[in-house]
């Protein structure tokens, strides 16, 4: 027990040496899409089995966002946690079809992932330039904006099931604490959506996304 002792408090002065470790933390806008889904359950008591691609409309109030915090060691692996605000609209036609007012996630199609990251620091572009990749796994916590025409509203929060993320992208420091990035980024998450008017809704969704970004190191 003595060992496992004087071994937990080693680790732990090691994750706390500075000169091993950096903070960063990114904030992120872009353009995000889903591809079609198959979306199946019940509205009401109504079956559902149509497949569907939402739209992403990035641009629109609120806009397509996330940020993450990431704890980097000197071997260039990193650990950190993630938030993307996505967002997803049925089209006119869908929501005619499903006989709904409302289908949307709107407020986000929110994905909360723990992130294992991977850097190679000022390998391109005679040293500017360090390419990174990123693998999640977490939640989706989407808030539900479902309307049946003459029914009773969804509106709120929801977690609905697992996610995961992957991504690959590269940064160029802009300073000693500021650095700008792009990258690609997919997210994948399993739903089970609850209806306030009775019925559930599932979904496998994927979005497809370009992100551009600052960070800052500290």
């Amino acid at each position: 027990m003595r060992k496992f002792g004087i071994l937990a408090i080693a680790g732990g002065v090691i994750l706390a040496t500075p000169a091993l470790a950096e903070v960063e933390l990114s904030f992120y806008l872009g353009s995000q899409s889903l591809p079609h889904s198959n979306f199946t359950g019940d509205i009401a008591g109504v079956p559902l089995d149509r497949t569907m691609k939402l739209e992403g409309r990035s641009f629109e109030a609120p806009p397509y966002y996330g940020a993450r915090a990431v704890y980097w060691r000197d071997s260039g692996w990193g650990y950190g946690v993630e938030l993307t605000h996505a967002k997803g609209y049925a089209s006119d036609a869908d929501r005619a079809a499903l006989n709904v007012d409302r289908f949307e996630f709107s407020d986000g199609h929110n994905i909360i992932t723990a992130n294992i990251h991977r850097r190679w620091e000022d390998q391109w572009w005679n040293g500017r330039l360090t390419p990174f990749v990123t693998a999640g796994v977490g939640v989706a916590v989407p808030h539900v904006d479902i309307l049946p025409t003459g029914g009773t509203h969804t509106f709120g929060y929801q977690l609905t099931g697992p996610a995961v993320r992957l991504g690959a992208g590269v940064s160029m420091d802009l300073t000693d604490r500021i650095a700008a990035f792009g990258e690609y980024q997919f997210t994948y998450s399993d739903n089970t959506v609850d209806l306030d008017g009775g019925g559930t809704i599932k979904a496998a969704l994927k979005t497809n996304a370009l992100n551009f970004g600052l960070s800052y190191k500290f």
